[in-house]
């Protein structure tokens, strides 16, 4: 696991500077829909984003993927994200080595913290009201 280098400085000086991400999910007609979510702490706009029907780890690999292609950051942004398996797998931290990204993980308890800011900045709430039946 990552050391907490973010360490809950929820500001930014430029764009893609720091990055946080999450996974939520919602209940839909046809079950639970799970939307991981990268935002950027300068702009607080969402810059990658996924959904799927489960809570594997390409779901928070298709959100990375969709905000590197669309933001194509320079080396040494900041990547903060809680413990979660997906998170951790070697998959996800090898995509972020290969992008010169460091990862910062929320301390043991701390994950909330996350959460807590990205629905305060992002289109998440949104989501959940027009997906819901």
């Amino acid at each position: 696991m990552a050391e907490n280098k973010l360490n809950q400085e929820f500001n930014a000086t430029k764009p893609d500077e720091k990055w946080v991400t999450d996974i939520t999910y919602v209940w839909t007609r046809e079950g639970w829909l799970y939307i991981a979510v990268v935002s950027d702490l300068f702009s607080r706009k969402v810059v990658g984003w996924a959904m799927d029907k489960t809570m594997e780890r390409g779901l928070v690999m298709n959100s990375l993927q969709m905000a590197l292609l669309a933001r194509k950051p320079e080396q040494g942004l900041l990547h903060h994200s809680d413990r979660g398996s997906q998170y951790a797998s070697n998959d996800y931290q090898q995509l972020l080595k290969d992008n010169k990204i460091t990862c910062s993980m929320s301390r043991k308890g701390n994950g909330p913290e996350i959460r807590f800011h990205l629905r305060s900045v992002t289109i998440m709430p949104a989501w959940k009201v027009s997906l819901l039946p």
